[in-house]
């Protein structure tokens, strides 16, 4: 199967099924087999979502009357053509053969000429239609309205940049593994194999790589002496203060990054309980601990079940690592700027109070937790500490004291780009 045909189902699923793009992706047995042609359809994919509202006016734009909703893929197709002709570097000529040939691979060889022309005609005027793009910021950002206006009244001063940096591409990070090495050590591993990199700045344990590279091409990977993890995620194990002799608790753990963080900062800690409620990613949890050659007790079960999985023995430190809107992380899954709604939005704030009452229970007097998203929403944010607090007396916030991010008053907060990181909060909250 073709590069373009493979491209045109994973987009179809995504818009018409709901489906994230790492899912549609994963489901795709075809992509699984594709070889050196995945790179390929990662990139169109990832690209397309990431501006499918502008390729989506662009096409319009183009068209005489709009394609049935029955003829879907027709449409998804044209639109990959547009983004490889628009920020791709294959030649014009490639991408409109291509595109058209593909017609024939979703059944709809019927369509050829109309494809050849809407290609051929948007190569023609494509500085004319540039200029169409400015009409309103939904268009020249490639974001939904309802994200845009939140933005601006969450943060009305940085709205732009942070509409800027999700349509850029993400930066690849790693955490070296100090139970193995230090970080000046990897680094010279890393350039003795011409792989360029250097150090983080607010992370002891973090490397920042020139480019993208597969983790095959990592040294020790697969032995577990390094992972790949975004530097604002870096920060957690940090920030928990973790001494030898405490219970922790990293609950919604996987896939288990923070965890194995949680473990290699501090290995003589006295247990660490990972729960996790969907069985899929707890065996990916289970995985990231076993790589890295890491124990802990895994407990399968709703975090809100407390009868279920918790044996009424308090923990000193707790990490929550709440599920969120993921606005923060747009540049690594573009696909939520097409999936992601106010309701669930909504959702989700109502499931963050939840499992903030829930877990106080299990924490002792004088321990911490450390509350954190990877969402840019106050709602999610700020105002859910705000109010977590005012609800209960024997809570207190402890000031985060850090270069990074901004102090929102109730917890920091990372916005997206800010020193190149992903969109994170972070609050840490004590009892009396």
């Amino acid at each position: 199967m073709s590069a373009r045909l493979i491209t045109t189902q994973i987009i179809d699923q995504i818009i018409e099924e709901k489906i994230t793009l790492s899912k549609a992706l994963n489901n795709n047995a075809s992509f699984k087999q594709a070889g050196k042609e995945k790179a390929l359809i990662q990139e169109i994919s990832y690209g397309t979502c990431r501006w499918y509202i502008q390729l989506e006016h662009i096409l319009n734009e183009l068209l005489e009357k709009r394609i049935k909703k029955k003829d879907s893929r027709l449409k998804y197709l044209m639109m990959i053509g547009l983004y490889q002709l628009r920020y791709m570097r294959i030649p014009s000529h490639a991408v409109v053969s291509e595109t058209v040939n593909t017609c024939k691979k979703i059944n709809m060889e019927w369509a050829k000429g109309l494809v050849n022309a809407i290609l051929r005609r948007y190569i023609r005027e494509a500085d004319k239609l540039d200029e169409l793009l400015n009409k309103t910021e939904k268009i020249k950002a490639s974001h939904p309205d309802w994200l845009i206006e939140q933005l601006k009244q969450d943060w009305p001063d940085e709205w732009q940049s942070i509409l800027d940096a999700n349509n850029q591409r993400p930066p690849m990070y790693l955490r070296v593994n100090q139970l193995h090495q230090d970080r000046d050590n990897y680094l010279m591993k890393l350039n003795e194999l011409g792989i360029e990199a250097k150090p983080t700045l607010y992370s002891d344990h973090g490397i920042l790589l020139d480019q993208a590279r597969d983790v095959e091409q990592l040294p020790g990977f697969n032995e577990g002496k390094v992972s790949v993890q975004e530097l604002a995620a870096q920060l957690s194990a940090e920030l928990l203060d973790l001494k030898p002799g405490q219970n922790v608790l990293d609950a919604c753990a996987a896939p288990g990054g923070k965890s194995a963080h949680i473990l290699e900062s501090q290995a003589e800690i006295k247990s660490l309980t990972v729960v996790e409620k969907d069985p899929n990613r707890a065996e990916k949890l289970s995985a990231t601990l076993k790589r890295l050659n890491l124990g802990a007790t895994t407990k399968v079960s709703d975090i809100n079940d407390l009868e279920k999985w918790w044996d009424k023995e308090k923990f000193d430190r707790i990490l929550l690592d709440a599920p969120c809107s993921a606005t923060g992380v747009i540049r690594r899954h573009p696909d939520i700027k097409l999936l992601r709604t106010t309701e669930e939005v909504s959702n989700v704030c109502v499931l963050q109070e939840t499992l903030l009452n829930t877990l106080w229970q299990t924490l002792k007097p004088n321990g911490l937790l450390l509350y954190v998203t990877c969402s840019i929403l106050k709602q999610e944010n700020s105002n859910q500490i705000k109010k977590f607090i005012a609800n209960n007396s024997d809570c207190t916030l402890k000031i985060i004291d850090a270069q990074w991010g901004v102090d929102t008053g109730y917890g920091r907060q990372i916005l997206t780009g800010q020193d190149n990181m992903d969109g994170f909060f972070y609050a840490c909250l004590e009892k009396k």
